[in-house]
């Protein structure tokens, strides 16, 4: 359990049709000081509702569920609270899932084998504007990001990108957090997030890793 920072704790919703496991984690999350959880779903319709009367700043969403899909609720939540950092918890590892959870907003993929200590703490890095995903599923979006960089570049809204701005997104795209961007170009922290601000404005994407799909299909990085 984390000791209160006295700064606002994360609000997070939780969504998951099993109920044992949906009731468990807000147990388990309810128990750090840095974290309060705001609502509970058990399906997509209910949780885009649940996500506009509450604002909740990360939301927790199961992948397989009835009336609204987890992808379909990322989507629509991202529409009407694009505020909101949606975490996917699933025992889904397919490619497939994993592409289109972030394609439609996603900020963080997890496994349910996942520990709370790791929940948790993707919790606070989402929130934080950092984009983090299961060990074992990172190797399958590399795969994805080389399949999405073997077709002719076209050239187009990378050019609106100022240098830095380029900059900033090849470090991003190889992983580094904005501290470690901050330190590799000689600049601030808070400096590095207004690029990252920029660079999703200007794109009109929602998350880092979207930004990291873009880089990879406009070919400004080189995987082996």
């Amino acid at each position: 359990m984390t000791e209160a920072t006295g700064s606002e704790p994360v609000r997070v919703l939780v969504v998951d049709d099993q109920e044992l496991f949906r009731r468990g984690l807000i147990m388990l999350l309810g128990g750090d000081s840095d974290i309060e959880v705001v609502g509970e779903a058990a399906d997509g319709v209910t949780a885009t509702e649940l996500a506009v009367k509450t604002a909740p700043d990360v939301i927790l969403l199961d992948v397989r569920m009835p009336r609204r899909t987890g992808v379909e609720a990322c989507r629509a939540i991202k529409e009407v609270v694009p505020s909101a950092k949606i975490i996917m918890l699933t025992v889904s590892d397919e490619e497939a899932d994993l592409y289109e959870s972030v394609k439609n907003g996603a900020s963080g993929y997890l496994l349910k084998d996942s520990s709370i200590e790791e929940v948790a703490q993707a919790v606070r890095v989402v929130n934080e504007g950092q984009s983090l995903i299961s060990p074992s599923m990172a190797v399958k979006l590399i795969d994805e990001f080389k399949q999405m960089s073997k077709p002719e570049r076209e050239q187009g809204p990378a050019l609106r990108l100022t240098e830095r701005e380029l900059e900033v997104l090849r470090l991003v795209a190889k992983g580094l957090n904005n501290r470690e961007v901050a330190k590799e170009l000689f600049i601030s922290e808070n400096t590095v997030k207004n690029h990252v601000r920029n660079i999703l404005e200007k794109l009109q994407l929602h998350s880092r890793m979207e930004a990291v799909m873009y880089a990879m299909r406009e070919k400004l990085l080189d995987l082996p």
